[in-house]
């Protein structure tokens, strides 16, 4: 059984870690988003595919999800007292290796989808990591703060601002001539089941969706999500700040809606959302807090089995 699953940052990661523990490795297949992608200090740097291959390969900073275990800061003092700037987004050293590994690669010519195979070669995830596209695309937000209506990198936004300012709007550059990373659309064409875990419906699995090509490829496929909303509220993170910037409420039933009854065939809720309902998609009420590792891997296998009995 061939497993596709899209992923974002801490909440897909994790997700992940369930499925890998339910269905063999080498099945899953995870397009990762890269909207998060930014350059800093002359370094490509990828949020939401290092966070995937670092946990998925041991490598992670478990108390916080993201960024290196065991790590230092050395370099980012350093460059804070020459006073170059952004000082808020910290690297860590161990960190700073990847991102340059990748800068080389990138400008030697290497499409990012053959880097980040090269750098999973160390990390061996298990499964089988693949950008969302190979093109730069880059999620920018609209604010309007004391410096007036700009727009900023979607990283600034969530990590100086912590999504404090409200976004008008939200929007993924460069998307309209991006084309699927080489790999992802065969994927899915192979694919036997889908699985959106709980990450970002916008920012995440939204923007992978906005790849011109890959939603049009999953409709036809058996499609489970898992809602980021309990009774609500985000189950991690500002997702709540990003459906208020695209007029949708913090609900499972708006994601639910959001998402849509042409790509969804089921969908899993937390028990106090159990009244979610949408024409043509099953919702079935589970525990969705990843609370430990037995929580995580009964999530991920309720959601796998709800998919194979839809697809059966």
């Amino acid at each position: 059984m061939h497993i596709v699953t899209l992923a974002g940052g801490i909440g897909g990661a994790r997700f992940l870690r369930g499925l890998r523990t339910t269905a063999p490795a080498d099945q899953i297949t995870v397009i990762g988003n890269t909207g998060d992608d930014i350059t800093l200090f002359g370094l490509r740097v990828c949020p939401d595919l290092d966070t995937v291959m670092y946990t998925l390969g041991g490598g992670i900073d478990e108390q916080q999800g993201w960024g290196r275990a065991d790590e230092t800061h050395v370099v980012k003092d350093e460059l804070a007292a020459y006073g170059v700037e952004p000082q808020w987004f910290g690297l860590g050293d161990r960190d700073f290796a990847t991102h340059i590994v990748r800068s080389q690669m990138l400008e030697a010519g290497y499409p990012l989808s053959q880097i980040t195979e090269a750098l999973c070669a160390r990390w061996q995830p298990g499964v089988r990591l693949l950008p969302m596209t190979d093109d730069r695309c880059e999620t920018h937000v609209v604010i309007d703060d004391e410096r007036g209506r700009r727009a900023v990198h979607f990283q600034e936004w969530w990590v100086r601002l912590r999504a404090s300012v409200p976004a008008e709007s939200i929007a993924l550059v460069g998307v309209e001539s991006a084309k699927p990373a080489p790999g992802v659309l065969e994927a899915i064409a192979d694919a036997d089941v889908v699985i959106l875990p709980p990450s970002n419906p916008v920012v995440s699995i939204g923007t992978i969706l906005q790849v011109p090509g890959i939603r049009d490829a999953l409709l036809p496929k058996t499609v489970v999500g898992v809602s980021p909303i309990i009774g609500g509220a985000p189950v991690r993170g500002m997702a709540d700040a990003c459906l208020t910037a695209i007029g949708v409420e913090t609900s499972a039933q708006a994601v639910l809606s959001l998402y849509g009854s042409d790509l969804l065939d089921g969908w899993l809720v937390a028990p106090e959302d159990a009244g979610v309902a949408l024409d043509g998609v099953r919702v079935e009420a589970r525990p969705l807090l990843m609370s430990d590792p037995a929580a995580t891997a009964a999530l991920a296998r309720a959601a796998l089995d709800l998919a194979q009995e839809l697809t059966s």
